[in-house]
């Protein structure tokens, strides 16, 4: 049903100026990787960010001006990013770019929208360096998706309730699995603990067989790994092959479709850190997600979290906008993000004062939530996180 709570908000905010005259579009870059390795998420995030440009075109875009989405593909390498980001910022003159879902990738790229002064919204990407590579009070980027150091803190934790003190880490070699692997290490540590073994991995690897049996052999009772979908679905498969018992965790991209699909179960289990679940008794997710499965048409949704905060950032967006008055530089819209005057009641959460001018990050520990795999689908791990699954959590 179209006429939702959230389709009335949003005409209040596109319809606050009678009769307003069409303008140019408002050009919103956006960038993630729809071919390779990464497509499951990248291809999922700018499902999400359509369907928001659809559903604020609808009702008159903001003050009678669309939003275009101007999408290119990263192809999840560096160099591509580099170039694509070039491309949108000094070349097409886009008002503000969405973008990013690999950490290594977007390292590439952000002094582009740094050195040029124009607003990054980085919807997926979750590596701690890219809001901490600049001091929040002068930098241009901001994130809407939970940074490694919460999802590192957040696992430690978990399994240091749990007892468990023999502790496997592995991460794969590129800038995401790197930025895991230390902060894992460094919270380990934090504990009183270090791995009883550890290991690092190329992206593309075809087997992790030999990783999993030399954590077996350490008598490891619980392993972390840091490394995107298909990566995960390969660590998932080589240990069910080494016969290791001890739980899998890892962060929020061992949540994606493939994970399951490539280990025909063995994924069973297996836990993760979430920002959203599929919940039916959430109004406001269900609706989006039946929006988002009729948009997406026979495309696949990979990733949920990807799709819903490329979704929710497009909001803040627009929001961004009505604040500036509509001026799209990047100092007016960085100045209006830190001090967004009314909450957004997103699919993901509400988000009231997400940033600040010290404070570029939207997550905090208390909006993350332990997911796990079970009969092919991610369900909350904890039966309590599913009873407050409607009670909104605010940024603290």
């Amino acid at each position: 049903m179209r006429a939702t709570f959230w389709i009335a908000g949003l005409c209040l905010l596109t319809c606050g100026v009678a009769a307003a005259a069409a303008g140019a579009p408002i050009r919103a870059g956006f960038i993630c990787p729809f071919t390779g390795g990464s497509s499951d998420f990248g291809l999922s995030a700018r499902l999400g960010a359509e369907l928001a440009v659809n559903e604020i075109n609808e009702v008159g875009g903001y003050l009678g001006r669309p939003i275009e989405l101007v999408a290119r593909d990263d192809k999840a390498q560096p160099d591509e990013g580099r170039r694509v980001s070039e491309e949108l910022v000094l070349k097409h003159k886009v008002d503000f770019t969405v973008g990013f879902c690999n950490t290594g990738v977007a390292l590439k790229s952000l002094d582009v929208f740094q050195n040029n002064q124009h607003l990054l919204m980085v919807p997926v990407a979750t590596g701690s360096a890219l809001t901490s590579k600049y001091p929040a009070a002068q930098s241009f980027v901001f994130r809407l998706s939970a940074r490694d150091t919460l999802q590192a803190a957040f696992l430690v934790e978990e399994i240091v309730r749990r007892g468990h003190s023999k502790v496997a880490l592995l991460a794969d070699t590129t800038g995401y699995g790197e930025g895991g692997f230390n902060d894992v290490l460094g919270f380990l540590a934090a504990k009183g603990l270090k791995p009883v073994y550890s290991a690092r991995f190329d992206v593309g690897a075809k087997s992790l067989l030999e990783p999993m049996r030399a954590a077996r052999a350490a008598g490891a009772d619980a392993v972390i790994a840091y490394t995107v979908g298909p990566e995960f679905a390969v660590l998932v498969a080589g240990r069910a092959e080494a016969g290791l018992a001890a739980p899998l965790f890892g962060p929020w991209p061992a949540s994606f479709r493939t994970v399951w699909e490539r280990t025909a179960g063995a994924a069973e289990g297996v836990m993760m850190v979430q920002t959203i679940v599929q919940d039916l008794s959430n109004e406001r997710r269900s609706g989006f997600i039946a929006r988002l499965r009729k948009h997406a048409g026979q495309q696949r949704v990979d990733s949920l979290m990807a799709a819903a905060q490329s979704y929710d950032a497009m909001h803040l967006m627009l929001r961004a906008l009505f604040q500036t008055q509509g001026d799209t530089s990047g100092p007016a819209l960085k100045a209006a993000l830190e001090t967004l005057e009314r909450p957004y009641a997103g699919v993901v959460t509400t988000h009231d004062r997400p940033f600040s001018a010290s404070d570029h990050d939207a997550f905090s520990m208390n909006m993350i939530w332990l997911g796990v795999w079970r009969r092919g689908e991610i369900q909350f791990f904890h039966p309590a996180d599913a009873r407050l699954a409607s009670v909104v959590r605010r940024k603290q």
